[in-house]
């Protein structure tokens, strides 16, 4: 009897240059990005104004996310979680990164600057730089506060958005962006408490590595507890309604439960599961901002 084995297909170009992009948290971001240009009117904002700056902002989001692969490279060749990716196989080059990274970028630029608006692309190229270079290249190997840090370039979405519909960045749009800055350490730390051995491997200063595991829980429960104080502010500024705060009160009772078990009953499941939850808690908050926005109690 004759046995076949199945030899798997290699990923297309095109794929491996998606990639690049990270397309799971680009999404996340240009989505936190569409509630701020949804929120920055009364009505319904611009139609083409939307389209462009979505894909104005997915663009220039894709193109530092390709410039974080290639710095990181070596660094993810050393990481189960990270060892497939593009650049960390060698699949594709330095000089076609960096040739795609511009590319997309500029395209990202032009977009904004000509059919979105001057503020909106300076803003999105301003958190490009933050994120590319003064995140990926200086705090994150230098530092173990580097998230927080450096968190501020991936809370910039809704600021973003909103530019785009308003031309302008009032004090609501700078709330949202608090929000995702608070959120950003404890979303990630639980990431790199369940990881800890594949970022000792990588030479990164992680607090869980730095600091130890039950120093970077206590953090994570610290963050925890500022992240439920920070989403009541919308409400307590009546940017927001009661459909938001009752939300944001469930939603964050269930983030505290994570964290506290990540704090006195840690596991790695647990912290797989917090990490999770994390991601899923920022979609629905952001969308119960939304209806509250055009159902406001």
């Amino acid at each position: 009897m004759t046995t076949h084995t199945a030899i798997a297909k290699p990923p297309s170009r095109a794929s491996q240059y998606w990639a690049l992009t990270k397309p799971r948290v680009t999404q996340m971001a240009v989505f936190c990005a569409v509630i701020g240009m949804f929120l920055a009117t009364e009505g319904l904002p611009d139609w083409r104004v939307v389209v462009a700056a979505t894909i104005g902002i997915w663009l220039l989001t894709g193109a530092a996310f390709a410039v974080n692969c290639l710095a990181e490279r070596e660094i993810d060749a050393r990481m189960a979680r990270t060892a497939r990716r593009p650049m960390a196989l060698g699949d594709i080059t330095v000089m076609q990164t960096v040739v795609f990274a511009a590319v997309i970028g500029g395209a990202g630029m032009w977009i904004l600057y000509t059919m979105v608006n001057p503020l909106t692309m300076w803003l999105t190229f301003v958190t490009f730089i933050g994120y590319a270079i003064i995140y990926t290249m200086i705090l994150k190997p230098s530092t173990p506060q580097n998230i927080v840090i450096g968190g501020l370039s991936g809370a910039m979405p809704p600021a973003l958005g909103w530019a785009a519909i308003a031309n302008e960045v009032p004090m609501e749009a700078w709330l949202l962006v608090l929000i995702i800055f608070v959120w950003t350490p404890p979303h990630f730390w639980a990431l790199a408490l369940y990881r800890r051995d594949d970022y000792a491997k990588s030479g990164l200063p992680m607090l869980p590595v730095t600091h130890g595991m039950q120093f970077t829980q206590f953090h994570v429960w610290l963050y925890s507890i500022a992240l439920a104080a920070t989403t009541l502010l919308p409400f307590a500024v009546q940017m927001s309604g009661l459909i938001y705060l009752v939300s944001a009160v469930i939603l964050n009772a269930v983030f505290l439960r994570h964290a506290w078990k990540i704090y006195r009953h840690y596991t790695d499941l647990v912290a797989r599961k917090a990490f999770t939850w994390s991601i899923i808690y920022l979609s629905l908050l952001f969308a119960a901002l939304l209806v509250d926005h055009y159902l406001k109690l």
